[in-house]
């Protein structure tokens, strides 16, 4: 609809698609939430409650690409000053890891020290998710900044934070 509205009406409108987001103020109930953030709660309250274990979905051999709210924000602007085409762009971190390897950075950052049991009775979702952000980087000179572990380690702290209030 976007492209139509360019050609027909000369809107200059850009069509982004960002990979999955996290960061503070992210969605953060057990059942509504994406992976990061069920996983940061999981962590955080299994450490408070001095749990033994927590309880993963599926069996951790998906793979996702994600990127932190404030990078994904630098692209939007720097799409909006610079992108010119009708073409999507799509904006992420073009670094792609494993659930499980998530889920163990996850307990490693929140200081869990406890087992992680994989519940392969739900779901894995897709196989892989990762971008090609190649037009990011040429067409506005994106890359996000932020590393996953540096980005997981705000996230923490900030619902670290809201649960001690």
């Amino acid at each position: 609809m976007l492209q139509g509205y360019r050609q027909q009406y000369g809107l200059n409108g850009i069509y982004l698609l960002p990979v999955n987001l996290y960061g503070p103020r992210d969605n953060f109930d057990l059942h509504t939430s994406h992976v990061i953030p069920a996983l940061v709660r999981k962590c955080v309250e299994a450490k408070q409650r001095n749990a033994n274990e927590i309880q993963a979905w599926g069996t951790g051999s998906a793979s996702r690409e994600f990127l932190y709210v404030g990078d994904c924000a630098e692209g939007v602007v720097l799409s909006m000053e610079r992108y010119e085409s009708p073409e999507p762009m799509n904006l992420g971190s073009g670094r792609e890891i494993t659930i499980k390897d998530l889920t163990t950075l996850v307990a490693k950052l929140s200081h869990f020290q406890g087992k992680i049991v994989w519940d392969p009775s739900k779901p894995d979702g897709q196989p892989r998710r990762c971008l090609d952000v190649s037009r990011a980087k040429q067409e506005i000179g994106f890359t996000a900044q932020t590393s996953l572990e540096e980005g997981l380690k705000r996230t923490i702290a900030w619902y670290e934070g809201q649960a001690s209030k």
